[in-house]
């Protein structure tokens, strides 16, 4: 299973990022391979329709649960359509190490 966790900054150590679509990093990590990829966001300074570019970002990386701060009211029914489960984590202070560390329970 392949998830992806919004991120601030391209390492572990790095927290959460609050925002789906205009995120800095999206972390792909594979559970089967314990695989991690930092992907930088092109969407980051997108004028308009950052969160549905990122949603197909997602899907072309077979991602199957995205995990983020918050996500945009557009977001939710196309990742439904999708069948990519979303994730709200409220905590701008959590690591992507710790993200991942629940993610293996």
């Amino acid at each position: 299973m392949k998830a992806a966790i919004t991120s601030t900054g391209n390492t572990l150590e790095s927290p959460l990022d609050m925002s789906f679509g205009r995120c800095a990093y999206f972390v792909v990590y594979d559970t089967d391979s314990q695989s991690i990829e930092f992907l930088p966001n092109p969407n980051k300074e997108a004028e308009e329709g950052a969160g549905t570019a990122s949603v197909q970002l997602m899907a072309s990386r077979k991602v199957s649960k995205i995990i983020s701060g918050e996500f945009g009211i557009k977001i939710k029914p196309l990742l439904d359509s999708l069948r990519i489960q979303m994730i709200v984590l409220n905590d701008p202070k959590i690591k992507v190490k710790k993200i991942l560390e629940m993610l293996n329970h």
